[in-house]
């Protein structure tokens, strides 16, 4: 199976294939708003604005398996990471990474 087979759930609920982002360069990553690694977000906006025009897009999937460090719906998380971070790259909606409820992608 590729990568691109794959659909995932947007913040508002849609399926997004990630047939769409066929032909870029994808840096697939699970993040939470309120942790101690949540000033990744300025070297993550600093990597995707720099390489941004070449094909590369980071795919943001908030994850809250981990000390509750990513609380709130996806909506809410998107819109805090839009307006405090100001995250320019596509947020989906919250995942588990691991265990019972795993998200196939993560898989």
């Amino acid at each position: 199976m590729s990568i691109y087979d794959f659909e995932v759930k947007d913040t508002q609920g849609n399926m997004v294939s990630l047939s769409e982002y066929k032909g870029k360069v994808l840096l697939i990553v699970n993040s939470a708003t309120k942790c101690g690694f949540t000033p990744q977000y300025t070297e993550l906006n600093e990597i995707f604005n720099e390489f941004k025009d070449e094909g590369f897009v980071i795919l943001d999937f908030p994850c809250n398996q981990f000390g509750n460090q990513a609380p709130g719906t996806g909506e809410e998380i998107a819109a805090t990471c839009r307006s405090e971070y100001l995250v320019p790259y596509p947020i989906f909606e919250k995942i588990e990474v691991n265990g019972e409820n795993e998200e196939p992608l993560y898989a």
